[in-house]
């Protein structure tokens, strides 16, 4: 899904809201998440999964044509770790909910 065919959904799933409304909110979460990771704080969105930068250290590469060594400089990567309620419903699960246990279904 890309980020117009999210808007598209939202706006369609909420006709109350106006579309730039949408993409206004989009854009701001979007901004937000990125902003965070680049002052490397961590975001984590309950039952989705988690936002945060790792680092990774200089080291020295190899040019593929040539062969020779080329230094890399060391830089953080983003990296999501998914959610419990995210990893169950991807794989085909119904996600448990969290906090309490669950109730017994009563038939009539």
């Amino acid at each position: 899904m890309t980020k117009s065919e999210l808007i598209a959904q939202l706006a369609a799933e909420n006709p109350h809201l106006r579309q730039p409304d949408i993409e206004l909110i989009v854009a701001t979460i979007f901004d937000e998440i990125t902003a965070a990771l680049a002052r490397g704080d961590r975001v984590e969105l309950r039952g989705f999964g988690a936002f945060s930068a790792k680092k990774r250290e200089a080291r020295t590469g190899r040019n593929p044509r040539t062969g020779a060594a080329v230094p890399v400089a060391g830089k953080a990567v983003p990296y999501f770790k998914p959610g419990k309620e995210l990893r169950e419903r991807v794989n085909g699960g119904e996600p448990q909910p969290t906090g309490r246990p669950a109730r017994a279904k009563v038939e009539a």
